[in-house]
């Protein structure tokens, strides 16, 4: 996790919708994104991207074998950096579908990335 500091919401937003965009056009590989989320995440948009790029990477596999359920990732994955870059928060729809799995999870920055996937598999059954 990262060390930065923003003066407020919108632009972490902003930072995070470009750390997406750069995941999204193969910039930046997902592991890295993550450890440039900025440590002490409050804001619900913030984490509901945060486990959105968790999920993205833990579905590589499936990404491999189904060319339309990667595209449809990634469309909702352009769609949340969008919204993001713009400053605003995502859709309590959006967020609501996140908080009933991660309402009480805090982003652990002592927690290796692997043990994060490994959680999440089990999480998923996969």
């Amino acid at each position: 996790m990262s060390d930065i500091e923003f003066e407020d919401v919108k632009t972490a937003r902003k930072y995070i919708g470009d750390l997406i965009i750069a995941v999204l056009t193969d910039r930046i590989i997902v592991r890295e994104a993550i450890k440039k989320f900025p440590n002490d995440v409050k804001d619900a948009s913030i984490k509901c991207a945060y486990h959105a790029l968790i999920h993205r990477e833990a579905d590589e596999d499936l990404r491999h074998r189904d060319l339309m359920y990667r595209d449809e990732q990634d469309n909702y994955l352009e769609q949340v950096a969008r919204t993001l870059q713009q400053g605003n928060p995502l859709p309590k729809n959006i967020i609501k579908n996140y908080n009933q799995y991660y309402r009480d999870i805090q982003i652990n920055h002592s927690v290796k990335f692997k043990n994060i996937i490994k959680k999440l598999c089990k999480f998923l059954n996969v």
